[in-house]
């Protein structure tokens, strides 16, 4: 059954580098393992254990991005440049290194993260605390809340919806200013149950832009 809403899609943002500020994309192609170039790269510490901004939030002040030869940037600089592993070290620590992963393993929970503008505009605040893939807009208020177990039909992709996202400290940093405010953090769950925007996967994959239109589809029970 397709539910008869008008939906777009607003904004595409990916993460080159796990746990650092994304980048905004007026296209991206998705595939099984979600934006390509998403989160392909990630902080580690001498251990070999994964470090992200929950316990360490100076990462949120450094951008990654792609440049015009598909390369990995980090503030202009190549990833793996000597100025690079020294702001790693002096964030994480002696042996902190930034390291290349192609793996599934290498997302959290789902390789996708979808957040809608009913969600944001309830949530009141900057929708980049939430770090989301895509934005939907057209949605009226908390519907997200409903969508788990839908697709998302945009052209030839198809996304499926499996669960709303449990927000985590990182939604208390500012992302320009990186100052802390946990009450933000609290505000979700008293507000949303701990949850917002949704866990996601891609069924069938294909290019998307900003503005393509978006179908949300729910099997007949």
């Amino acid at each position: 059954m397709q539910w008869e809403i008008a939906l777009n899609i607003l904004e595409i943002w990916r993460y080159p580098v796990k746990t650092l500020a994304g980048e905004k994309l007026s296209r991206v192609c998705l595939g099984p393992l979600g934006l390509e170039g998403d989160r392909l790269v990630h902080v580690e510490d001498a251990s070999g254990r994964v470090m992200t901004s929950r316990s360490h939030p100076r990462f949120l002040g450094h951008q990654g991005t792609y440049d015009s030869q598909g390369v990995i940037r980090v503030g202009g600089q190549l990833w793996e440049s000597p100025e690079i592993a020294a702001m790693v070290v002096d964030i994480a620590g002696p042996g902190a290194r930034l390291v290349r992963d192609e793996g599934p393993e290498r997302f959290d929970v789902l390789p996708l993260l979808i957040a809608t503008d009913g969600a944001i505009a309830a949530f009141s605040y900057d929708a980049r605390r939430l770090r989301p893939n895509l934005i939907i807009g057209g949605v009226d208020g908390m519907a997200e809340s409903e969508w788990p177990g839908a697709r998302l039909h945009i052209g030839p992709v198809v996304i499926g919806v499996q669960k709303r996202r449990l927000r985590c400290i990182m939604t208390s940093y500012d992302p320009d200013t990186l100052v802390q405010d946990k009450e933000i953090t609290r505000s979700i769950y008293r507000r949303f149950e701990g949850q917002l925007a949704l866990d996601c996967f891609v069924i069938e994959g294909g290019e998307i832009a900003v503005g393509d239109a978006v179908q949300l589809v729910r099997e007949s029970a």
